[in-house]
This record gives structure tokens, C-alpha cells and sequence, in this order.
């Protein structure tokens, strides 16, 4: 299984920005431009790129489709995006507008069997299930509605109902990690491998330079998802392809 490391451009009002633990009020700006920034990952070397619409996760309606238009068209890059996703329809719209895959994320939570439909018309490659989750008394939690309520399923528990669907593809944030640069959460991945062997799990959260992707390679990963550290330049795109 090859070892996938994803860039990430989160879009928030057209700039590219980083939200700490996922909250809209803690948000840090950065001076790119996600078309440029996009291409100049490409320069680089990446093979995939991770696109975030902060506004549609937010409100619905995904609305990069321009932009991942142009990325599309001015790249190699392969690109997995999310944000907003609410219906078919939208998965529809964002595979034709150049998407190799499509992020699903509350909608996963909230209307599993919903999501398990699209795994299974569209293909495991054209879905990733994303899956912020907390620990809370014992138990990997899944929080709904910007992280203020909590679902009635564990982690493991929606993931088996995916796995039945065929999932392949599996992006998990531990929240207390994200955006803080304090290394992402081994022990969870390791958990996860275990438990489904097959899947091919993305960490996200956490990562803070080149030893941390390789240590999540170690635990079983099969990507990266790299976002505050790289766009601070606290190691370069090249050195983390390298791992």
C-alpha cells in the first residue's frame, strides 16, 4: 500500500486559512492565494491535494467548484474535497467539476445510511468518510453540529456500518489535536488498524513535522493530511513526500 501525503487548502471567504480545533472564531489567515497555492504544491511534487470549503461545512452548498476547476485543469493534481456536501447532487457536481474524491463529514454522522448509498453507487475510490472524533468517558465519540453535540454511535461502531457499504477510504481527526501542533494521535490510528485492517486511513491533526508523518506511516496510515505546519513553511513539501 502506498504511503499518500495530502496538502491541505482550507477556503474560507476566497483566502486560505486554518481554524484551531475546527472553531470558526480562532482562525488564522495566511497570504496565498489557494489557486496559486495549489499549484505551486504541484510544482513541488504532491500527486493529491486535500480542499476544504470552510464556508459550505459551514452553511452548505459547496462552492469551490471554480476553483477546483481551474486546479484541475492547471495540474496533475488529484484532489479529494469536501465541505457543505449535503445530497447526491452535490457529489454529483463535485466529481464533475474535477474531483477524485469526495469528503463527507457531518452527513457521514448524521445520515449514515444515506452516505453508505453513495459509497456504494459512486465506488469506494470517489468517497473519503471524514470522522472528527473526541474521547470521552471511555469511548471515541463522534460530535455533531460544530462539535457541540454528540453523536449516538462511537466511532468504531459507524465505521463497521461503512465498512459493510465497502468503504475504503477513511480521513480521522482526533479534535483535541487539530491545529495544534502537538502530534497526531498514534495510538488512535493504531486502534483503528486493528480493528479494520483493510481500510486505508488518512491521519489528520497534529502533525507538526517530517518524523510525524513517518510515525503515522508506522501505525498503519495509508496518507497524511498536512495543513498548519506546511503552509508555516516548518518543513518543506518535498521532505514530507519523502517519507
Amino acid at each position: 500500500m502506498s504511503f499518500i501525503v495530502y496538502p491541505a487548502i482550507d477556503v474560507r471567504d476566497g483566502k486560505v486559512v486554518r481554524l484551531k480545533q475546527g472553531d470558526y472564531a480562532q482562525q488564522t489567515s495566511y497570504a496565498y492565494e489557494p489557486l496559486a497555492l495549489a499549484q505551486r504544491y504541484a510544482e513541488d511534487g504532491a500527486g493529491w491535494l486535500h480542499l476544504v470549503d470552510l464556508d459550505a461545512a459551514r452553511l452548505g452548498g459547496y462552492t469551490l467548484a471554480p476553483l477546483l476547476a481551474s486546479i484541475a485543469q492547471s495540474t496533475k493534481l488529484q484532489v479529494q474535497t469536501g465541505g457543505g456536501i449535503r445530497s447526491e447532487d452535490d457529489v454529483i457536481r463535485v466529481l464533475d467539476a474535477g474531483a477524485s474524491r469526495v469528503v463527507v463529514g457531518s452527513l457521514a454522522v448524521s445520515r449514515p445510511d444515506r452516505v453508505a448509498g453513495w459509497i456504494a453507487r459512486h465506488g469506494a475510490e470517489r468517497i473519503t468518510v471524514a470522522l472528527d472524533t473526541r474521547f470521552v468517558d471511555g469511548q471515541w465519540r463522534l460530535p455533531l453540529h460544530g462539535w457541540t453535540e454528540m453523536s449516538g454511535s462511537t466511532l468504531e461502531e459507524l465505521v463497521a456500518r461503512f465498512l459493510d457499504a465497502g468503504l475504503k477510504h477513511l480521513l480521522c481527526t482526533d479534535i483535541g489535536r487539530d491545529g495544534m501542533l502537538a502530534g497526531p494521535n498514534l495510538e488512535l490510528y493504531a486502534h483503528l488498524k486493528s480493528q479494520v485492517p483493510g481500510l486505508e486511513i488518512q491521519a489528520s491533526g497534529g502533525i507538526r513535522d517530517v518524523a510525524d508523518i513517518a510515525a503515522s506511516r508506522a501505525a498503519g496510515c495509508a496518507g497524511a493530511v498536512l495543513g498548519k505546519a506546511l503552509l508555516e513553511q516548518r518543513f518543506e513539501l518535498k521532505d514530507a513526500l519523502s517519507c
